[in-house]
């Protein structure tokens, strides 16, 4: 046959194929979240999510020096709160001592470099797992952006480099810019939850804080009131040009996986660096199909992976961090 154009030839053997390779992964890629609980000698798995762990501040301490030696140089910060300091306006958050301040500061000083993300909403502190303070069962916006913005303020003080708001009330990225500019934390950057969608993928994620919306009469049950629709598309856009005209550096859509069209969207229309939460239900299904043989734990990893940052992602946010960098 008289072919000029063979597009095999390109893919003859693996080194051929890793040099023309479009889309690359690297460490600097990656995002790791981390869940902080109270107490010693504590580095207890998550039921949810196999092999991923919650841990206490003295052992916080060795898995960030693991991360650096892996050459992860970015965490994100969520805390377990206990429940006797939960309440309707997120009062522990402000504390300068909480376990969120701790861990910043804990952190700084073990790793100096590696910068902290730290998670700005009020679910993990609420007594009803919303990421608002709700009055007459409604989730109210603005008294809700006067405590985030103090939230994030605490957050800074504390050493965070980023702070990341994750709870999609309006005008929270302005206030919290307002906020930091105003205390001379001008260098602060804001990570902005630009594109969050109402999922059912986050339920080992809450799980892992305790921090799931209650069953209560004339209480939302869900957070459809103020994360998004997943069945919209153009209205991200809304969202993502406000956060960055508000002075968000980063912004993100989560989940991941279902919202690769999302990822590309936004990269397409904006200047700023885009990032990805890959989930804790994306996590678990990998986990839970190759307990049972039915999928390669590995190569099914890695191909999520490289189908985010195919689509569009400059960071990836995802509990795999670790697991990808290894194989790499």
């Amino acid at each position: 046959m008289n072919i000029l154009r063979r597009n095999r030839r390109l893919r003859t053997n693996e080194v051929i194929r890793s040099l023309v390779r479009e889309t690359v992964i690297t460490p600097n890629d990656f995002i790791v979240p981390l869940f902080i609980v109270e107490g010693k000698g504590i580095k207890e798995e998550i039921p949810s999510m196999p092999n991923y762990f919650r841990y206490s501040l003295d052992l916080l301490e060795k898995e960030i020096k693991e991360l650096c030696l892996l050459g992860l140089k970015s965490v994100l910060l969520f805390v377990k709160v206990p429940d006797n300091l939960k309440d309707n306006k997120g009062t522990e958050a402000l504390n300068p001592n909480g376990l969120m301040q701790r861990a910043i500061d804990c952190i700084k000083n073990a790793v100096p470099q590696i910068l902290v993300m730290t998670d700005v909403a009020l679910d993990p502190y609420s007594i009803f797992g919303h990421d608002g303070i709700i009055e007459n069962g409604q989730i109210i916006n603005d008294p809700t952006v006067e405590v985030l913005s103090q939230m994030a303020l605490s957050h800074a003080q504390a050493g965070a480099d980023f702070v990341a708001p994750s709870d999609m009330m309006d005008g929270r990225i302005l206030s919290i810019r307002n906020t930091l500019d105003n205390n001379n934390l001008t260098n602060i950057g804001i990570m902005a939850y630009s594109a969050k969608y109402a999922s059912a993928f986050y339920g080992p994620f809450r799980d892992a804080l305790d921090s799931a919306p209650v069953d209560v009469q004339n209480i939302p049950k869900d957070k459809k009131t103020y994360q998004m629709d997943y069945a919209n598309r153009i209205e991200v856009l809304r969202e993502v040009e406000s956060d960055i005209e508000e002075g968000a550096d980063i912004v993100m859509v989560k989940p991941g996986l279902c919202y690769l069209d999302i990822v590309r969207e936004v990269k397409n229309c904006v200047n700023v660096p885009v990032s990805v939460y890959q989930v804790s239900g994306e996590y678990a299904m990998i986990k839970a199909a190759s307990e049972k043989g039915w999928l390669d734990h590995d190569a099914v990893m890695l191909e999520q992976i490289y189908a985010i940052k195919r689509a569009g992602a400059d960071l990836i946010a995802s509990y795999f961090a670790k697991d990808v960098v290894k194989l790499l």
